[in-house]
């Protein structure tokens, strides 16, 4: 069972195609503009590789391949966001390739809604809720659900590829 958002919180906005998604601000640490990634053998689809992050070799993953978009090319509108997670107990650090990022925004708890349970095109075990801002809708994702340590075993199996990332 989900938990319900009961507090007031700021959320950075981002978009994947013609939708927008949020994450809790707290879970990200910067946005970039994408750089060089370099490509880990045997990794899935959606884990696009690594890149120099201040020095540290961080993963990277397609958010649109993730959650079986179609891939397109980058643009000038192109970021990665840094995201800070725990998965199964892991402090883990993470690149998520978005579309776009937007702003920063808080939204209050009678603004956001469950996700819907059916007619809806993304997994509803990913999302903690649907916010509203105006007309629009959010999507708030629940990064915990999106990611998992499995999502990242390609990349510890390949530790000599971290070697040559700078």
């Amino acid at each position: 069972m989900k938990q319900t958002i009961t507090e007031p919180a700021q959320y950075i906005t981002f978009k994947l195609g013609d939708e927008f998604f949020a994450i809790d601000v707290v879970q990200v640490r910067e946005v970039l503009e994408p750089s060089q990634i370099t490509k880990v053998p045997c990794a899935p689809r959606y884990m696009r590789g690594l890149v120099n992050v201040r020095g540290k070799a961080i993963p990277v993953v397609d958010l649109r391949l993730k959650f079986d978009l179609s891939e397109i090319a980058e643009s000038v509108h192109t970021r990665i966001i840094v995201m800070e997670l725990e998965i199964e107990g892991e402090l883990t650090i993470v690149g998520g390739i978005a579309d776009s990022v937007h702003e920063v925004i808080e939204i209050e708890p009678d603004q956001i809604s469950p996700p819907p349970t059916i007619a809806t095109r993304w997994k509803t075990e990913l999302i903690r809720g649907m916010g509203r801002r105006g007309e629009d809708f959010i999507i708030i994702l629940d990064l915990q659900a999106v990611f998992s340590l499995s999502d990242f075993s390609a990349v510890e199996k390949n530790q000599e590829a971290l070697a040559g990332v700078e």
